[in-house]
C-alpha cells in the first residue's frame, strides 16, 4: 500500500497539469460528448449544426457563475485578511503550541479542516490553507504537501455539514423539488439523519488514520515557505495620513455592520450563507486590523492570490451551461437510474453524482441537474428518497478531492499547485468511496 501511494504521488506530480489547464481539457471534452452524443430530440440535427448549437451553449454561460467568482474571490480575500491579523497570528501560534511531532501535525490539519468545513464549506477552506501554513512552518520536517492535503480532506464533509446545499435547499418551503418530495425535507432525515451521521463518524475516523499512515510511507520532506503575511508587490510610497491610521472609521463601519447581524438575527432573516459569512469576514478583517491603513496592506497581500478563482470559474460555468443546456448530464444521471433497483438506487445516485461533479462542481448547480432525474425515479423504484439526497450530496463532495475546482482557494493561501496534493488526494477518494459506497449499499 505504502508502495502504491509513493507511486501515486511521484506519476502525478509530474503530470498533473496546472487547474487552469485541466479546466481547458474538461471544455474540450464536454463539447467533444455534447456532439457526439445528443439527445433524441436533436438527433434530427447535422453535426454541424450540433457542434455549432454546444458551442453557443457554452460560450452563453461562460459569465453564469459571476456572482459566484465574486463570492469565491471575497471569501479567499476575506479568510486571507483575518487570517493575517496579529490577534489571529497569535491565536494560531497558540493553539498549535502543542504541536510536537509529525503525527500531532497531520491529525490537528484533519480535524480542524473537518469540524471547519462541517460548520461552513468557505470557512472549512480558509482555515485549511490558514492552519496548514502555520502549522508547516512550526514542523518544517513534515512534508508540507501532506499537511496541505491533510486540510482538504476536510472538505470532503461539507456537504454533510450546516451549509450544504442541497439538505438546506430542501429544508426550504417552495423550493423546485417540493413536488417530488411533497413539500420540504427536514435536516432530521438528512443532515441530521441516522446514515449522515455515520457517514460523518466513519469519516472522521479514516481521514485522521488514513492521512498518518500517508505519512508514514512519505516520511521526511523538508519544506520550504514564502513569506505569505508580506505584500508581493511594493506600494506606491505616500504620507499616510492620521485618518488612515485612525480606529474611528473601523468603529463606525464595524458598528454598522454589528447592527446589521443583530437586525437580521433579531427579526429571523438570518441565514449563514456565502454572502453573510463574506460579510463576518470584511467587518470582523477590518476589526482586527485596527486602522484601514493596515486592513489595506493586507487586502494588497491577498489581491495576487486572487487570480487562479478569475481565470479557471467562467470555463466551469461554461461547462456546465453545455452540460445542462444540450441534455449531457441528463444523460449521464440517466444512465445510472436505468441499472438500479429499490435497493442499489441511492448506491448508483452516489456514483452518478460524482461523476456529475467532476463537470460541475457545484452542489445547488447539480442538484438543479440531477433533481428532475432521481427524485421520479426514487418513487418509482420505491427507494428512500432522503437516502437519494445524501446520496448526490455525498457524491457531489466524494470527487472534490480529484477536481481542483475547489482546492484553489486552499492552494493559493499554501502557495502550492494542485499537483503537489492530488497523489495524496486519490488515495482519499478511492478510500472513502469504499466507506461511503458500503454505507450507502448496508445502512
Amino acid at each position: 500500500m505504502k508502495s502504491i501511494i509513493l507511486l501515486f504521488d511521484k506519476v502525478l506530480r509530474k503530470f498533473t497539469p496546472d487547474p487552469f489547464v485541466i479546466a481547458i481539457i474538461l471544455s474540450v471534452i464536454t463539447i467533444g460528448l455534447a456532439s457526439a452524443f445528443p439527445l433524441e430530440s436533436a438527433t434530427s440535427q447535422t453535426p454541424g449544426e450540433r457542434f455549432t448549437f454546444v458551442v453557443e451553449a457554452w460560450g452563453s454561460g461562460f459569465w453564469d457563475l459571476a456572482k459566484f467568482t465574486m463570492q469565491m474571490s471575497m471569501i479567499l480575500l476575506g479568510g486571507f485578511v483575518v487570517a493575517t491579523s496579529p490577534p489571529v497570528k497569535w491565536l494560531l501560534l497558540r493553539l498549535i503550541g502543542f504541536i510536537d511531532s509529525p503525527t500531532k501535525a497531520v491529525l490537528f490539519c484533519t480535524f480542524a479542516a473537518l469540524i471547519a468545513s462541517w460548520v461552513n464549506w468557505g470557512f472549512g477552506l480558509v482555515i485549511g490553507g490558514v492552519v496548514a501554513l502555520e502549522v508547516g512552518r512550526r514542523m518544517p520536517k513534515v512534508p508540507f504537501r501532506l499537511l496541505v492535503a491533510s486540510s482538504y480532506s476536510g472538505f470532503l464533509v461539507w456537504h454533510a455539514g450546516l451549509s450544504g446545499s442541497i439538505p438546506l435547499l430542501l429544508n426550504t418551503p417552495d423550493n423546485f423539488s417540493s413536488p417530488w418530495v411533497g413539500g420540504t425535507v427536514p435536516l432530521s432525515q438528512t443532515i441530521f439523519s441516522p446514515l449522515n451521521l455515520i457517514a460523518l463518524a466513519s469519516l472522521f475516523v479514516l481521514l485522521p488514520a488514513l492521512n498518518l499512515f500517508q505519512l508514514s510511507a512519505v516520511g521526511e520532506e523538508e519544506s520550504k515557505f514564502i513569506d505569505e503575511y508580506k505584500p508581493t508587490a511594493k506600494s506606491t510610497v505616500h504620507q499616510v495620513s492620521w485618518i488612515e491610521r485612525s480606529l474611528f472609521l473601523t468603529v463606525v463601519l464595524v458598528g454598522l455592520g454589528l447592527f446589521y447581524l443583530w437586525s437580521s438575527i433579531s427579526t429571523n432573516k438570518f441565514s449563514l450563507n456565502l454572502d453573510t459569512v463574506n460579510f463576518i469576514f470584511f467587518m470582523f478583517g477590518m476589526l482586527l486590523h485596527g486602522s484601514p491603513h493596515a486592513f489595506m496592506k493586507s487586502v494588497t497581500a491577498a489581491v495576487p492570490k486572487i487570480a487562479p478563482i478569475l481565470i479557471q470559474y467562467p470555463l466551469y460555468a461554461a461547462i456546465m451551461s453545455v452540460l445542462i443546456k444540450t441534455g449531457l448530464a441528463e444523460q449521464m444521471a440517466q444512465f445510472f437510474v436505468n441499472v438500479a433497483n429499490e435497493d442499489t438506487f441511492p448506491l448508483m445516485s452516489f456514483y452518478s453524482a460524482g461523476l456529475i461533479n467532476l463537470f460541475v462542481p457545484s452542489g445547488g448547480g447539480q442538484w438543479a441537474v440531477q433533481a428532475p432525474i432521481v427524485l421520479p425515479a426514487a418513487q418509482e423504484l420505491g427507494a428512500d428518497i432522503p437516502k437519494t439526497i445524501m446520496a448526490v450530496a455525498w457524491g457531489d463532495a466524494w470527487t472534490n478531492m480529484a477536481q481542483p475546482f475547489w482546492a484553489v482557494p486552499l492552494l493559493t493561501i499554501a502557495g502550492l499547485k494542485i499537483k503537489d496534493i492530488i497523489g495524496f488526494c486519490l488515495v482519499t477518494l478511492i478510500a472513502s468511496g469504499v466507506v461511503l459506497s458500503l454505507i450507502f449499499l448496508l445502512v
